[in-house]
């Protein structure tokens, strides 16, 4: 007995020492982390200096400030730079001091981080699929963005326009018809110094539904397709084509500026646009869902075919609005069906909003 207990305190003594030497061993590479972290932070800032100096410089060769304006506010960059490199390195001091006093147990000496979100607004971290990392280390951020993105999402009323057919005499109905968009856009601007005219263009997913009156439905004779009567009283008849498509739109309208020595940004947030454009893609699904009672059943039958619909997705669309929220109109150049005796074209109408 007193032998197992011999052996055990020496394994208990063996294993201690095992953690005390990991503690130090972690506590003297965390010492050299930190003084490598100074010469980073003087590099950093140096670097961050040139930067703001260079951007001084093409506002001075631009005429957008005088000689004495540049003077002055190279002499504050060099200035700020100079004690934010002071400060730091103060920091990284007290820290090391603290880890060489109380070991790595008793202090946080972590550089950098990571956040998981929906976006940041920072400049000083880098963003990929709602995680941003910063590690610790100053990003450049660039003076001049001409280009950013955003979602946009559309609904609205769908319907047909057909030749020598009004909407009111429409074979579909004008409120059980719907569609909706959900997309990415990228949006630049085209001239250096003004934002009024943007470039718009992305890729979207777009859904029109279209609803038969008088208890219709599609179908495939050969090559046409045509709406007939249903066999039975139908509760649901809908008919739906997805497409992928690729939007392009000359965007118009003022915006703000703001000028600061690191960067110049334009927001359009709150301001009147309007676009022109259209968009061309292709169809990637075709499907008739309906609803009905047989022999006392509930009936659903979803059907995916070709139903003779043009592969070929183009059409024009423009959207006029007011900061986030748009009056949104898509006609669709292709016709519905191909081969069809009266062409059909798609034609959409309803609310776009650029998030």
């Amino acid at each position: 007995m007193k032998t197992l207990v011999t052996l055990a305190t020496m394994v208990a003594m063996t294993f201690f020492v095992q953690i005390l030497n990991a503690q130090e061993n972690t506590g003297n590479d965390k010492v050299i982390q930190l003084k490598e972290q100074k010469e980073n932070i003087i590099d950093n800032e140096k670097e961050a200096l040139k930067k703001k100096v260079e951007a001084i410089n093409k506002r001075l060769d631009e005429n957008e400030i005088t000689l004495e304006e540049a003077q002055k506010l190279k002499e504050e960059a060099a200035k700020m730079h100079a004690l934010n490199i002071e400060n730091r390195l103060a920091i990284i001091d007290n820290k090391t001091a603290l880890l060489e006093r109380n070991g790595i147990e008793n202090v946080n000496t972590e550089l950098g981080n990571i956040f998981i979100g929906l976006s940041t607004k920072e400049d000083n971290a880098d963003v990929l699929l709602g995680l941003r990392i910063n590690t610790g280390k100053e990003r450049k951020i660039k003076y001049d963005r001409r280009t950013t993105s955003n979602l946009v999402v559309a609904f609205g009323l769908n319907n047909a326009i057909v030749d020598g057919q009004s909407l009111d005499d429409s074979d579909y109905k004008i409120a059980g018809s719907r569609f909706f968009e959900l997309g990415w856009a990228w949006k630049t601007r085209v001239f250096k110094n003004s934002n009024f005219l943007r470039l718009k263009y992305g890729i979207s997913y777009t859904s029109n539904g279209l609803k038969p009156t008088d208890n219709r439905v599609f179908v495939e004779n050969g090559n046409q397709t045509v709406l007939e009567e249903f066999r039975l009283e139908l509760d649901k008849s809908k008919f739906r084509m997805d497409n992928l498509v690729i939007p392009v739109h000359f965007e118009f309208g003022p915006s703000r500026v703001k000028k600061t020595e690191k960067s110049i940004r334009y927001y359009t947030a709150r301001k009147f646009r309007i676009g022109l454009g259209g968009y061309v893609g292709a169809n990637i699904s075709t499907r008739q869902k309906l609803k009905y009672k047989e022999n006392g059943d509930r009936v659903k039958d979803k059907i995916k075919r070709d139903y003779n619909t043009s592969d070929l997705i183009y059409g024009l669309s423009s959207y006029v609005g007011f900061g986030d929220m748009s009056l949104y109109i898509k006609y669709d150049l292709s016709p519905i069906f191909k081969n069809a005796v009266i062409d059909q074209n798609n034609v959409s109408l309803g609310l776009r909003f650029d998030l």
